[in-house]
């Protein structure tokens, strides 16, 4: 018994010296984690914390990192170095951002649901492959002066088989994977994505057995079109665990060969199928690493190398849902 106990203790020490750093970000007032917060490095590069706040970062998987940027929404921007790197992070709230946030009492007058469809593709060449450097927001204008409330969007997807020339298995035939998506709401600025419509965290999980497309319900949110329209987007945080928890993603993966070490962008499934069925350019994109970058439009002659603007499939083909209230008489 007393060498059972000798091992047991000797294993767990041995196990918990060989554990992966992690570090924890919490709300400095509050000391809440701050979920999904996004770690940049100054080379482009980065990673996103979980749920509980928690990410991984060592010397050992990126030797040529000094110092991290930090953001969340509803947050002040952090730049932290990595020697000695803590193992908790606080973040102070940017007050004057939250300020603007408006309580919305109930409205009890009669509505009408209305809906813009999604538009659905299973062909792998018309898929934006994502990868976690990579936002994309899609723009959907206010038609008229009336109220509307959004309910709900609907996000197509494509499930990558492992038959090509059987596309049409069922989904449980498919690849399994596990993936957490982040989803933001942006105000119209001059025809770009500007300020956020709210400060929550929104997250969703697609696994192989969603089909073609995922609906997130966001009626909880009190999201009001403003009049001059408003921006949705989407973008992976990586793949999850069996329940949902999100686990260390890497931005590249590294493959050694004769001339050195190659980095290939990591892509996640599900991909995202873009179409060329809508006439105006309502995407744009930008890359979540890059401190400052700014939102590019998503069309030719902006600087943009993708082989979907080749064969003119500019816009990623959002849905929505949403009620229009009557007028007050």
């Amino acid at each position: 018994m007393k060498h059972y106990l000798y091992i047991v203790i000797f294993f767990s020490i041995f196990f918990v010296g060989f554990l992966p750093a992690q570090t924890k970000i919490l709300d400095k007032d509050t000391q809440y984690p701050v979920s999904y917060a996004t770690i940049s490095f100054g080379d482009g590069q980065g990673l996103f914390a979980d749920d509980d706040g928690m990410f991984i970062f060592t010397k050992k998987l990126y030797p040529d990192v000094d110092s991290l940027y930090i953001t969340a929404l509803g947050y002040k921007d952090l730049a932290i170095s990595t020697i000695e790197l803590p193992k908790r992070i606080e973040m102070q709230t940017e007050a004057n951002k939250l300020d603007e946030i408006l309580i919305t009492a109930r409205i009890d007058r009669k509505f009408k649901k209305e809906s813009i469809k999604p538009y659905l593709d299973d062909d792998y060449y018309k898929c934006w492959l994502p990868t976690i450097e990579s936002e994309i927001a899609v723009f959907f204008p206010n038609g008229n002066e009336k109220l509307k409330k959004l309910t709900s969007v609907v996000f197509p997807i494509t499930l990558e088989s492992r038959d090509w020339k059987k596309r049409k298995r069922a989904n449980a035939d498919k690849r399994k994977f596990s993936t957490l998506f982040k989803v933001k709401f942006y105000k119209n600025d001059d025809g770009s994505p500007g300020d956020p419509m709210t400060y929550t965290n929104i997250v969703f999980r697609v696994t192989e057995q969603n089909g073609d497309e995922f609906e997130l319900d966001v009626s909880e949110h009190d999201l009001f079109i403003p009049d001059d329209g408003f921006f949705v987007s989407i973008q992976v945080l990586g793949y999850t665990n069996q329940n949902g928890k999100l686990l260390p993603n890497k931005k590249y993966k590294e493959i050694k060969g004769r001339n050195g070490t190659v980095k290939i962008p990591t892509n996640f499934r599900p991909l995202l199928p873009f179409t060329d069925e809508i006439e105006t350019h309502n995407t744009f994109i930008k890359r979540v690493f890059i401190s400052g970058n700014d939102w590019v439009q998503f069309k030719k002659g902006n600087g943009i190398e993708s082989s979907l603007l080749k064969t003119n499939l500019n816009n990623y083909g959002v849905g929505i849902n949403f009620n229009v209230y009557k007028d007050e008489f």
